[in-house]
């Protein structure tokens, strides 16, 4: 883990992690995470909390996502249409059998070369080899993989199998909306990208276990949480 610098802010570190942990956490806006901390008598203008997400955002996520255990080698990849700065985009988005989200990668077109870079992302990142991707019926997905000699791996069009990857978007779907859509391409990654790691982290599957397993995998996320944004 690399200690984070809090120096030379007026608000102390403890807020500034708290109000950073609220607005990935939870489908808040600026404004809403500005009305809890007043709430609390911490009197903080939205654009102060923005710039904090933009500069601690990435390096908590980084830190975050160093300490996360390998994901499992089977992996579900799906892309859907956003509607970035008068844009149409794609979110390419990775996940495996488990719901870890491995890789989001917000690009112009929806092709060969789009997810070629997405696979190749996975495969340069991901300390374990696939042994299965999913995927829906798109023939760029098909094409990527063989041109990388990983088509015996390949389950195309299965739309059934394919539903951990669908179903991971809601999230997303959810913050775009509460953001009134994303403003930029370079935004939408750096956000996406460091929600990723804090959805990783506090992603517990609640409806799968029992209580007391729901209290130790929340202290858990707790304690990753408090060691990623440790002081330097």
């Amino acid at each position: 883990m690399r200690p984070i610098s809090f120096k030379r802010h007026r608000f102390p570190a403890d807020v500034i992690r708290q109000a950073v942990w609220l607005y990935f956490r939870f489908t808040l806006s600026f404004r809403d995470v500005e009305e809890m901390l007043a709430q609390r008598g911490i009197e903080v203008s939205y654009e102060t909390i923005r710039s904090w997400t933009i500069k601690f955002g990435p390096l908590i996520a980084q830190n975050l996502k160093r300490r996360r255990p390998a994901p499992s080698p089977r992996w579900h990849l799906d892309e859907v249409v956003c509607n970035i700065g008068g844009k149409r985009m794609y979110l390419w988005r990775a996940v495996d059998d488990e719901g870890e989200v491995l890789d989001v990668v917000v690009q112009k077109r929806r092709d060969h070369a789009a997810a070629l870079r997405l696979l190749k992302r996975l495969l340069r990142n991901q300390p374990v080899e696939p042994t299965c991707i999913v995927t829906d019926g798109l023939a760029s997905y098909g094409s990527a993989l063989r041109e990388l000699g990983l088509e015996n791996i390949h389950r195309p069009g299965r739309l059934r199998e394919n539903n951990r990857a669908e179903n991971s978007h809601l999230p997303i779907r959810r913050r775009e909306r509460k953001m009134q859509l994303f403003k930029s391409q370079a935004s939408a990654q750096r956000f996406l990208t460091t929600h990723a790691s804090v959805y990783n982290t506090f992603y517990t599957q609640r409806h799968l276990i029992s209580r007391p397993t729901l209290r130790t995998f929340r202290s858990a996320a707790n304690d990753a949480w408090i060691e990623a944004t440790a002081a330097a």
